[in-house]
């Protein structure tokens, strides 16, 4: 599996691959294109940083994308970021693209000096494959608010620290977060 930055070609992939998930409502599918959108805009919006996972293709460049994940720095705080959305081909699943797209998106997280990454995800008993997942790579429930989608849907919070990057540790900024003490 190759892991590499979003590139314009992948929005019509990754619009046949959030609709096939079957998690997504058409107007969440329709925020998640306009991040993507956003991402591939000359300049790309710094706000929203991605990462792609694809096939290896013999040329070295990838081949069918098989998830993404689009994240950003929390605003108005000093080293959290937020995980946007995470996604990956449903024909694909439980092969570990959806771990190693978290944990690319922790690296850079902490590359840039954040200290934190949060993830929002449902509730609803549709949903309890996405919350063990988020158990499973370490992530902790960190708050739950009753009925907030709708009735019976919870919006659930999960986080896990990042480690600084040595870099960042000695001062040597990568990003525009703020210096958080460890």
């Amino acid at each position: 599996m190759l892991l590499r930055p979003l590139a314009r070609a992948d929005r019509a992939p990754l619009a046949r691959l959030l609709e096939a998930s079957g998690a997504f409502t058409p107007e969440e599918v329709a925020v998640a294109l306009e991040l993507i959108d956003l991402g591939t805009a000359a300049p790309p919006d710094p706000h929203y940083q991605f990462v792609v996972a694809a096939e290896p293709a013999p040329d070295g460049e990838g081949g069918a994308v098989l998830g993404y994940a689009c994240f950003g720095e929390a605003p108005m705080t000093e080293g959290s970021w937020d995980l946007y959305w995470i996604a990956v081909d449903p024909a694909t699943q439980g092969r570990g693209v959806g771990r190693a797209l978290l944990r690319e998106a922790e690296a850079r997280v902490a590359a840039r000096g954040g200290r934190q990454l949060l993830a929002e995800t449902a509730g609803k008993p549709s949903y309890a494959a996405t919350r063990a997942f988020y158990l499973a790579c370490d992530y902790r429930e960190v708050a739950r608010v009753p009925d907030f989608y709708r009735v019976g849907d919870d919006k659930v919070i999960y986080a896990r620290g990042v480690a600084p990057s040595a870099s960042a540790a000695a001062g040597e900024r990568t990003g525009t977060t703020p210096e958080v003490p460890a």
